[in-house]
C-alpha cells in the first residue's frame, strides 16, 4: 500500500512535521542531475525556501546530465558538511557509490522525484504510474483507436518505466483487442527534446506518417514531438501527451497542439523535500516521517519508506487552474489559443 497525498493547485502540502523546527543550523546538500527541464528551477526555489525557513543552510551542485560528475558533486557536498542529502539522480545504477559513501558517514538521503532503489534512501515523488495512466486516458479519450507512438524518457531513469507501466494499464486491453497498435516506441537519451524529435521523425518515416496519437513522457519531449509533427503538417490533428506543466507546453495545450500536460506542482514537492531532509538531519527515523508508507514497487522489489504526491491533468478544459495558481500568466498561456479554452 502507498499513501497518495491529494494535492490541488495552490493547496498546502500535507507533509508538515512538528519536529522540523528542531533542525536548526543543519546543512542540506542538494545534488541536481541537471537544469534542462524548466520545472527544476521551480523545485529548487521551493526547496531552498523550505530549507532556509527551517533555519538550515542550502548548498547544491548541478551534475549537468553527467552521472560521473554527480558522484563527484555528492562527495563535494559531503566534504562541505552536508547533514542530509537530497538527490535527483541522473542514473539509477550509477548513483550507488554515492549512497554507500553517505551511509558510511551517517548522512541520510532523500531520493528526489527519481527512484534510488535502496532502503537507505527515502523516496519522495509524484505517483508516476498515475501520471502515465492520466496521459494515456486523456489521449485515448481523443483518439480511442489507431496507431500510437510512445516517446519514452531516458532508459537510465526508472520513471520512464513507471510512466510506461501506467500507460499500459490503460492501453493494454485495447492493444490486446487490436483497437490500438503501438507502431513505434523509443527511449530518448537525457529526456532531451531534440532526441525526442529525432525519434518521432524516424517513427513517422517508418510508418508513412500513419500515426494517430503520441504519448510523450514529458513536456520537453512533447515539444520535440510537436516539432516533428509540424514539419509534416500534422500538429494539432494528432493528440500528444506530456507532463510537468512547462509554460511552453501549457501554451501548446491552449493552441491545441498538445492534448494534456500532467501538472506536478513542483513547489509542493520541493517544499516537502526540504522539510523531510530537515527532519532526517535532526535524527528522525525514515519510518517516523509523517505520511511515510512502506513501498516496494521498484524493479528490484526493495522495501522503502516513501511518500507519493498526486498530479493534476491540465487540458483545455481546466487550464485556468494553473493560471489561478500563479504558475503562468493568462497572457502567456492564452497567446494564440484556440476557441473554447478555459480561462482564455
Amino acid at each position: 500500500m502507498k499513501l497518495v497525498l491529494k494535492l490541488m493547485a495552490g493547496a498546502a502540502i500535507a507533509v508538515t512535521m512538528s519536529n522540523v523546527a528542531l533542525a536548526k543550523d543543519k546543512v542540506i546538500g542538494v545534488s541536481w542531475s541537471n537544469f534542462q527541464e524548466e520545472r527544476w528551477k521551480t523545485d529548487e526555489a521551493a526547496m531552498k525556501a523550505a530549507i532556509e525557513a527551517n533555519g538550515d543552510t542550502y548548498i547544491s551542485a548541478d551534475a549537468q546530465a553527467s552521472a560521473a560528475k554527480q558522484l563527484t558533486d555528492i562527495e563535494s557536498l559531503l566534504t562541505q558538511g552536508a547533514d542530509a542529502l537530497i538527490i535527483l539522480a541522473m542514473d539509477k545504477d550509477a548513483i550507488g557509490p554515492a549512497i554507500d559513501k553517505a551511509a558510511a558517514e551517517g548522512v541520510p538521503v532523500v531520493g528526489y522525484d527519481r527512484l534510488i532503489e535502496d532502503n537507505r534512501a527515502f523516496y519522495l515523488t509524484f505517483d508516476n504510474k498515475g501520471v502515465g495512466r492520466i496521459m494515456a486516458e486523456k489521449v485515448k479519450a481523443v483518439q480511442p483507436e489507431g496507431n500510437y507512438a510512445i516517446i519514452k524518457g531516458d532508459k537510465g531513469d526508472p520513471n520512464a518505466q513507471f510512466l510506461l507501466d501506467g500507460m499500459m494499464e490503460v492501453l493494454g486491453p485495447d492493444i490486446d483487442a487490436g483497437k490500438i497498435k503501438i507502431v513505434g516506441e523509443s527511449f530518448s537519451d537525457g529526456w532531451k527534446p531534440d532526441n525526442a524529435q529525432k525519434n518521432m521523425e524516424q517513427i513517422l518515416t517508418a510508418n508513412n506518417n500513419e500515426v494517430d496519437a503520441v504519448l510523450a513522457e514529458n513536456d520537453g519531449m512533447a515539444g520535440g514531438v510537436v516539432a516533428a509533427l509540424s514539419a509534416q503538417g500534422m500538429a494539432g490533428t494528432v493528440p500528444v501527451s506530456g507532463q510537468d506543466g512547462d509554460k511552453a507546453a501549457l501554451n501548446r495545450v491552449a493552441r491545441g497542439t498538445q492534448t494534456v500536460s500532467v501538472w506536478k506542482d513542483a513547489r509542493e514537492l520541493g517544499k516537502a523535500a526540504g522539510n523531510i531532509a530537515a527532519a532526517l538531519a535532526d535524527g528522525t527515523a525514515m519510518d517516523a516521517i509523517e505520511g511515510a508508507e512502506k513501498w516496494s514497487g521498484g524493479e528490484k522489489g526493495v522495501e522503502m519508506n516513501a511518500i507519493f504526491l498526486a498530479p493534476t491533468p491540465i487540458t483545455k478544459d481546466n487550464i485556468s487552474d494553473v493560471i489561478n495558481a500563479g504558475v503562468i500568466s493568462k497572457d502567456e498561456v492564452c497567446e494564440g489559443a484556440m476557441e473554447g479554452v478555459d480561462g482564455c
